[in-house]
């Protein structure tokens, strides 16, 4: 039977919805329940700008070394799909002293938070979980 080209047509390709997580029991609306934030997914296009963006060349005479600074590309993929809050917002970030929204997430969450939050901004992104990874290595 032969496929049809029109399901890879971008209005026929399923929606990939957002998805709410607790990033931090700290922060809590007037009821006292925690708020939680809005991740979404990004293109791979997208996420390999940002990565090419965290890769750092040293050296001098002819001799350049790269190095793949992974704390920047965490730090920039989970402020780049964070939906809510907005970590571009001025008076947020002024609140925080920061002047970007990666400086802004990491002052917001301590580094557990960060860690898990980061975790989570991965597997909406489509990226194998830790337990998944450790499944399959099992098997």
């Amino acid at each position: 039977m032969a496929a049809s080209l029109s399901a890879f047509l971008a209005q026929n390709a399923r929606k990939i919805e957002t998805t709410k997580f607790i990033a931090s029991d700290r922060f809590k609306d007037a009821e006292g329940n925690p708020i939680p934030w809005e991740i979404g997914c990004i293109t791979a296009g997208e996420a390999n700008r940002i990565r090419q963006s965290c890769i750092r060349q040293t050296g001098k005479r002819g001799q350049v070394t790269q190095s793949f600074d992974a704390g920047a590309y965490q730090a920039k993929l989970a402020a780049r799909c964070t939906l809510y809050p907005s970590l571009d917002d001025m008076d947020l970030q002024d609140s925080y002293g920061v002047h970007t929204a990666e400086e802004l997430i990491q002052t917001m969450l301590t580094p557990g938070e960060f860690e898990a939050y980061g975790a989570k901004v991965l597997e909406v992104n489509g990226f194998a979980t830790t337990e998944e990874m450790v499944d399959e290595a099992k098997n």
